[in-house]
C-alpha cells in the first residue's frame, strides 16, 4: 500500500524522530511511504483558539496537498497524532462550510475519509497488531483526549463503558519484552489542550500534577502516548521534577527492535 505521511508541524519542527519511526514501522510491514513536501500546519491551533477564518487558508492548502497525493495513488494518509488527525476529520469540512465554501467542504471530507491516526491505520486498515517491535522497558500508556474522545481509538462509549478494541493497547501488548503497566485514571486529561495550557496555566498545571502523580505511581521508565504535544507537557513536568521517567511516542516504541539480532 502507498501511504501518505502527514507528519504534523509539531513533529516536523520539534520531534522529527516520531515521523521517522512511523516510516520505519510501515516500511517494515512492506508498505511504501510517500511524504508530500508541501504540507504545512493543519490549522488546528487557529481553529481551537477561535480564529477560524485564519485557519481557512491552512485547511485549503492541506486539502490541496493531500488531495494531490490521493490522486497520485496514495491509498491512505497517516498522522502520528490523534490531535491533528482529529482536526482533519472533525474540523476541516466544517471550517470550509462556515466560510461558505461548500466545494472545499466536500473535498475536505474526501481527504478526511482517508486520514487515520497511526494506531487506527495499523489495526483497522492494515489489520496488524504485532508490528515486530521489541522494547524491554517498563512502560505506562496515556490515552490522549483527541484520540480517545474524537477518534475513539479505545472504542465507542456505550452508556458508562467503552466497547470495542483499544487499538494502542493492542499494539503495545504485542511488543516483545515490554512490561506494560496500567496508568491510574488514564482517561483524565493531562492539562495540555494546546493553547489551553497557555490561557489557563494554573488549571493546566493542576491537571498536570495529577497526571504526573499517577504516572510516577506506576514506577515506569517510560510514559508513552500517541501525541507528542501531550508528551511534551507531561515530560516537561516529569523532567523538572527529575523523576527519570522518559516521554516516548507510541511510534518510537513500535519502531524499536531493541535486543533483536
Amino acid at each position: 500500500m502507498r501511504i501518505g505521511l502527514f507528519v504534523t508541524c509539531l513533529g516536523d519542527v520539534l520531534f522529527p524522530d516520531v515521523g521517522k519511526a512511523t516510516v520505519t514501522i510501515l516500511e517494515r510491514l512492506g508498505h511504501q511511504v510517500v511524504f508530500p513536501a508541501a504540507q504545512t500546519c493543519c490549522g488546528q491551533m487557529h481553529t481551537n483558539t477561535g480564529y477560524q477564518q485564519d485557519a481557512l487558508g491552512l485547511v485549503r492548502h492541506h486539502v490541496e496537498v493531500f488531495e494531490a497525493a490521493l490522486e497520485a495513488d496514495v491509498e491512505a494518509i497517516v498522522a502520528p497524532s490523534g490531535s491533528c488527525a482529529g482536526s482533519v476529520r472533525h474540523q476541516h469540512a466544517t471550517i470550509a462550510r462556515r466560510a461558505g465554501d461548500e466545494a472545499l467542504g466536500a473535498r475536505a471530507e474526501k481527504v478526511a475519509d482517508r486520514t487515520y491516526e497511526l494506531s487506527e491505520l495499523l489495526v483497522d486498515v492494515l489489520g496488524v497488531t504485532d508490528v515486530g517491535a521489541s522494547y524491554p522497558h517498563r512502560v505506562t500508556y496515556h490515552p490522549t483526549c483527541h484520540s480517545l474522545r474524537l477518534l475513539h481509538v479505545a472504542g465507542e462509549m456505550v452508556g458508562a463503558t467503552r466497547q470495542g478494541p483499544d487499538k494502542p493497547l493492542q499494539l503495545l501488548r504485542a511488543v516483545r519484552g515490554i512490561d506494560l503497566v496500567e496508568l491510574p485514571a488514564a482517561e483524565q486529561c493531562c492539562g495540555f489542550g494546546g493553547t489551553f495550557a497557555i490561557k489557563n496555566a494554573e488549571t493546566s498545571t493542576a491537571m498536570l500534577a495529577d497526571k504526573m502523580s499517577n504516572v510516577m505511581s506506576t514506577h515506569a521508565e517510560v510514559v508513552t502516548a500517541g501525541d507528542m504535544s501531550c508528551l511534551m507537557h507531561i515530560g516537561g513536568g516529569l523532567g523538572r521534577m527529575r523523576t527519570g521517567i522518559r516521554p516516548v511516542h507510541l511510534a518510537e516504541v513500535l519502531a524499536s527492535q531493541q535486543g533483536v539480532a
